[in-house]
């Protein structure tokens, strides 16, 4: 008996890139390659780093942990509030 699924969906041929591994940085190697990317330091409140970039279409902003060793979650969601790519990350290290 066979499942009544269609074909599967395809958009086109695809190029399978290998995906890099996130780096494990400290805060401070984070903060030097958002500042890199045009990011300023808006405060800081204790361990903590406000970073914002002004851009015409959109103001970024996110928040830094000045921790030794950033966790992947963190990391990950630090990436997503500067629609930063792994890539362009590890490019501005």
């Amino acid at each position: 008996m066979t499942c009544p699924v269609g074909p599967p969906h395809h958009s086109g041929p695809q190029l399978k890139l290998p995906m890099r591994k996130l780096p494990t940085i400290s805060g401070k190697k984070l903060i030097a390659a958002l500042k890199r990317d045009g990011f300023i330091e808006v405060r800081q409140k204790g361990s903590h780093v406000s970073l914002q970039k002004i851009t015409p279409g959109r103001t970024y902003k996110t928040i830094v942990p000045l921790h030794r060793e950033l966790a992947k979650g963190t990391l990950l969601d630090i990436l997503q509030q500067t629609e930063l790519e792994k890539d362009d990350l590890i490019e501005l290290l």
